[in-house]
């Protein structure tokens, strides 16, 4: 078994290149592209926790879109919420917890925040929403910023990601550098190349949490 080691999930592989890129060159830090969506983070989560190597935290890191965090800027999750499971209703939207269902919030580990935070001051703290349909509407997005006050970035895997964490025991975070403000789908207007540089920046903070 290797000594202990920090493991980071993206969703895919240009995420995965741009922490890789970020990284020094002596690290312990693992990084996989686990696939888009809750199911895909939360399996292939679960498979490298599984494995040969001695992890002592997960991260959480991709792009998404941002709430309250400019394009090139970088969300750090306060907690993980999955946004959008639960059920319609005539009262409207209720989560797991209204349904006595279970929880939809992974709270984040508070020690890797605060580590995170003093690496990357610049990173704006709030929930992190992982939803299963991206928004691209302005109702859509009034809706949740009603629902999630506190919302700073909105992705598609961090609470899959987190569940499997959570169950395995260990702490965890999210991290997402913004390639486009969440409302009105906009594709020509987002700037995946710079969310991509800001991930590569965080690359190094990451590194930083593992011996």
């Amino acid at each position: 078994m290797s000594g202990a080691r920090l493991l980071v999930v993206t969703a895919v592989a240009a995420e995965r290149q741009a922490v890789e890129r970020g990284l020094p060159s002596s690290h312990s830090v693992t990084v996989i592209d686990g696939g888009v969506g809750m199911a895909s983070a939360a399996a292939a989560t679960a498979a490298a926790l599984c494995g040969e190597d001695r992890y002592t935290a997960v991260i959480c890191a991709g792009i998404g879109g941002g709430f309250a965090v400019a394009v090139g800027g970088l969300a750090l999750a306060t907690a993980s919420v999955a946004a959008d499971l639960g059920t319609e209703s005539p009262e409207g939207f209720l989560g797991l917890e209204e349904l006595g269902l279970g929880r939809s919030t992974v709270e984040c580990d508070a020690d890797l925040v605060s580590s995170l935070a003093a690496q990357l001051p610049e990173a704006v703290r709030g929930a992190v929403l992982t939803v299963a349909t991206v928004t691209g509407t302005r109702e859509r997005e009034q809706i949740l910023r009603e629902r999630h006050p506190d919302a700073v970035a909105e992705a598609m895997e961090g609470f899959g990601v987190a569940t499997a964490v959570t169950r395995a025991g260990l702490p965890f975070a999210e991290l997402r550098a913004v390639s486009n403000l969440v409302g009105p789908r906009n594709r020509p207007a987002w700037r995946i190349v710079d969310a991509l540089v800001a991930l590569e920046r965080a690359g190094a903070a990451l590194a930083t949490l593992v011996p």
